[in-house]
């Protein structure tokens, strides 16, 4: 997070909003706020800020409308969405209009700040041709995976799946938006593809593939891809 980094917290429940907009300033953001989706929407388009948190079920224009026109307008600032619901088929839908994480209500608001503090850095560094993944060291532009000095093979899928991640860290990613990405959506397959693999991908990157620390479940939606 940088010092003036700006979170837009778009919210109709008041007293959750002075919540979130007390412990933001106390965190050092710059805090704009909306209680409805269209003038929400308005404030991003004119000021662009650094992160929206968006609920959902918002009066004139639901969230789910809003995330859609901030994608339609090419605009790649990050959107957190909230959620009371927490099923599945509105997170999932949430993330496929644009979305990049989501909590569902009620939340700990020290974990909504790390969350957003982390895709406001994600957002604003440039990823170097070199990362360093647990014990392993990934090359973009040799295109290896090296552990320990050891050169350790990955068959073309792999590779795009592990730079898609490196491309998403710490954002909520479906199994349908990883398949489109990295499948393309001319090829019949299944999210199952995903999962196979990113099981055989957790084997040669994580230290423990059994307690993984790079490629989190987020069960029912997805995985999340963490980097130190």
């Amino acid at each position: 997070m940088t010092a003036e980094s700006q979170v837009l917290i778009i919210e109709d429940d008041l007293s959750l909003l002075r919540g979130l907009s007390d412990n933001f300033r106390a965190a050092g953001f710059v805090v704009t706020i909306a209680t409805d989706g269209e003038s929400g929407l308005a404030q991003v388009l004119a000021g662009r800020p650094d992160i929206v948190i968006l609920d959902i079920m918002l009066p004139k224009l639901n969230g789910y409308d809003l995330c859609r026109r901030v994608r339609q307008a090419k605009l790649d600032l990050p959107i957190l969405m909230l959620t009371a619901k927490g099923q599945e088929d509105d997170i999932v839908r949430g993330l496929e209009l644009g979305a990049d994480d989501y909590m569902t209500k009620p939340f700990g608001v020290r974990e909504l700040l790390a969350r957003v503090s982390r895709l406001i850095r994600s957002r604003l560094a440039a990823q170097p041709d070199r990362i360093l993944l647990g014990d392993g060291v990934f090359d973009r532009t040799a295109r290896t995976l090296t552990r320990n000095g050891t050169l350790v093979p990955l068959t073309t899928k792999e590779y795009q799946l592990l730079e898609f991640f490196i491309g998403h860290p710490h954002r909520a990613l479906t199994r349908n938006s990883i398949l489109d990405h990295v499948w393309g959506r001319s090829l019949i397959v299944s999210t199952r593809s995903v999962d196979r693999c990113v099981a055989t991908l957790r084997s040669k990157i994580e230290p423990d593939s059994s307690r993984p620390r790079l490629i989190h479940t987020i069960r029912d939606v997805g995985y999340r891809f963490e980097l130190s």
